[in-house]
């Protein structure tokens, strides 16, 4: 079976389901009785089982397989949960982790068979039920008495009517001495998947034999138009133990009846089929047949045209769309954008009659272009809940490995970003909330004698501001250390005594997002307070966002990441410096001021201006961008006052042209630039701007 055009479907579910087993088993945890999280887990693991199956990954088939005969024990009742219980799972969570990262790799699942886990797994179910599993079959050997209805087992397969060429066939085989089987085959009632499993079985005859005619007919079968069950007549040079061990072997096949067909119970049944026919014939008006052709030949279910998904009305009515797909559409938009700057510039020098319906049409080209670009990036938006959702189990597991009590509190999941922010957003957000379990919460014993709960608290807060998504990461634990920080820093050499003087404690703590700058006296492999966070300082800049830390000693700390709604298209103000063109992103604007050289003081030898009770340094960008200007000092500066975090800039520049919707474009690595240029855009008159990075000038 050629499963790699599934492939991408299976790795995408497989993720939903563990992500579910996950959130699940630590609801199980903490209400062992909870009926409804029992069948969900059950159900999560039944349908990764068929899942693995159908894809042929046998050591993930055998592994869910075993969990869910675990649970199908909770549910009858036979066995409790235990917290030992709910351990092994999380290993066995851990280990189909494993082999679903093995397959997005290698599109194979490994050699580890996880022998150890299902042993436990096992154990513990023998122990609690005294249900025991035979290793070679992975079946259960407890004897389970099962009563076979007529009614719902009956050999279908004696209904089926064949066409004379058929007939002809089945008397060819048996003269020349082969096999002749009937089968009915019915699928267990929870199986999911009735048409892959129907296909396996299809398959797997093809190595033993020949599907000479089946009901339903194949095309109802791969659209899974029937009911539980499925017949078909077989001719083989195989034993009928062997052909019957080839449909029992695959998964989910509740019942299978069939029968080795003789001379002459074969010609029975013609009889009786004839007799049939010819009852049927006298109650109907007779019509003139068309002639047959002599030779019929049978589809096959083919690997290309099988389909495992069910033919009935769609209800979660969302698509699946390859980033790389919306990334075109994304240029194009932005292509659309770039022509419509195009007609403005045009327009602002046409006069005449036609200017007026001229301009009305370029105000409706830009509704257009704008709805359309707000329509694609929200195909582009993701829910931040995809990444946040893992953590509750991150720190489930820190609570064990570090011997502490903690909970993890979230507000926002619902919160969206943009999907290229949100694939780049976990580890940074892992580091924070790994730093703040090992050394941001104190111990039990120590927060119980600072009079703080034993039980330590982390919070994770998502929420939107402006053009920006905030998320917030807090901890009530012992905060920052400055004089700490600052004793580590002089010690390195990082900075001076005299400028440890001077540092406030903010400036101090953000030495933490220097490379390799640490205060913890032993590193854990969970983390260390400053281990990471340069890592994460440089991750989240290379997004366009910032981070910075808040800390207050005794009390906790919190780390805020602010990153913009979008990468490709923005608002921006663009300005001009000598004859060169820059565009600043709008939302990270504050005012825009009008100062008199007179009112420049200086601080330190550096230029800052004093503004509503506020001193913002100055930043000449003729001098940090390298552009020459022969022009005599003016006696009023144009100030663009930005904004990073907390951190207020004055950005002096010669002349404002105005707020434009610019597109983003990567410079790419064939241009070696300051980090002070973000990227670049096409004006409407076809120049290029160069976008400035206001975090890095800041």
């Amino acid at each position: 079976m050629d499963v790699s055009q599934y492939l991408e479907i299976f790795i995408d579910e497989t993720k939903e389901h563990l992500q579910s087993l996950n959130e699940q088993l630590l609801i199980l945890e903490k209400e062992p009785e909870n009926d409804d999280t029992i069948n969900e887990i059950f159900r999560a693991a039944h349908s990764l089982k068929g899942m693995a199956g159908t894809m042929g990954y046998k050591r993930m088939q055998r592994l869910t397989h075993d969990m869910e005969n675990v649970f199908s024990e909770i549910r009858n009742g036979k066995m409790k949960v235990s917290a030992g219980l709910v351990d092994v799972l999380f290993q066995c969570l851990d280990a189909l982790e494993g082999y679903l990262q093995i397959i997005q790799e290698t599109a194979g699942e490994g050699t580890n068979d996880n022998e150890p886990i299902i042993t436990q797994l096992n154990a513990i179910l023998n122990a609690e039920t005294g249900v025991k599993v035979d290793k070679e079959t992975n079946k259960t050997q407890e004897v389970r008495s099962v009563v076979y209805e007529e009614s719902k087992y009956a050999p279908l397969y004696k209904d089926i009517e064949l066409e004379p060429q058929e007939k002809h066939a089945i008397s060819e085989a048996m003269e020349r001495g082969l096999h002749v089987y009937g089968f009915t085959i019915y699928v267990q009632e929870t199986c999911i998947l009735k048409a892959a499993r129907a296909f396996l079985v299809f398959k797997g005859i093809e190595d033993v034999g020949e599907t000479i005619k089946s009901i339903p007919s194949v095309q109802d079968i791969e659209d899974e138009r029937f009911d539980l069950h499925f017949s078909m007549y077989i001719i083989s040079k195989e034993t009928y133990q062997t052909v019957e061990a080839v449909i029992k072997n695959v998964s989910e096949i509740d019942t299978v009846i069939g029968e080795e067909f003789t001379y002459e119970s074969i010609s029975s049944l013609n009889k009786r089929q004839e007799k049939t026919e010819e009852s049927v014939k006298e109650s109907q008006p007779v019509t003139s047949q068309e002639s047959k052709p002599s030779v019929q030949v049978v589809q096959k279910p083919q690997a290309n045209n099988f389909k495992a998904a069910p033919q009935k009305p769609v209800v979660n009515r969302t698509v699946r769309v390859d980033i790389e797909k919306l990334d075109v559409l994304m240029n194009l938009v932005s292509e659309l954008i770039i022509a419509k700057n195009g007609l403005v510039s045009v327009s602002s020098s046409e006069t005449g009659e036609n200017s007026q319906g001229f301009h009305e049409q370029i105000e409706y080209l830009e509704r257009v272009t704008t709805n359309l670009h707000e329509s694609v990036m929200k195909t582009r938006m993701v829910p931040i809940e995809s990444v946040v959702n893992r953590f509750p189990r991150m720190i489930r597991d820190l609570n064990k490995k570090l011997n502490k009590k903690m909970e993890l509190y979230m507000t926002g999941e619902d919160t969206e970003l943009d999907r290229t922010v949100i694939d780049e957003i976990g580890d940074p957000l892992m580091h924070l909330l790994r730093n703040s379990a090992d050394h941001g919460l104190e111990s039990g014993e120590v927060r119980i004698a600072r009079g703080k709960p034993e039980v330590g608290s982390i919070f994770l807060d998502a929420y939107q501001e402006g053009n920006n998504v905030i998320i917030e990461v807090r901890d009530d634990g012992n905060g920052i250390d400055v004089n700490a920080v600052r004793t580590k820093a002089l010690e390195r050499g990082t900075i001076t005594p005299e400028q440890a003087e001077s540092m406030s404690d903010k400036d101090i703590i953000d030495l933490l997002f220097l490379p390799s700058f640490s205060t913890a006296k032993t590193v854990s492999d969970v983390s260390g307070r400053g281990v990471g966070l340069d890592v994460v300082k440089s991750k989240i800049e290379a997004l366009g966002g910032d981070v910075e830390v808040k800390s207050k000693l005794g009390e906790g700390s919190t780390w805020t990441i602010r990153l913009p709604l979008t990468l490709a298209i923005i608002q921006a103000l663009m300005v001009e410096l000598g004859n060169e063109k820059y565009a600043i992103a709008l939302g990270s604007i504050q005012t825009i001021e009008d100062i008199s050289v007179c009112d420049i003081k200086y601080v330190e030898a550096k230029e800052v201006i004093h503004i509503r009770e506020t001193v913002i340094p100055l930043i000449r960008l003729d001098k940090v961008l390298g552009i020459v200007k022969d022009e005599e000092q003016p006696e009023n500066l144009t100030v663009v006052i930005v904004k990073k975090g907390d951190k207020l800039a004055g950005l002096v520049v010669d002349n404002l042209m105005g707020q434009q919707e610019i597109v983003i474009k990567s410079l790419g690595k064939y241009i070696n630039i300051d980090k002070v240029i973000s990227g670049a855009t096409i004006l409407g008159d076809g120049e290029i701007a160069l976008i400035l990075d206001v975090n890095t000038l800041v």
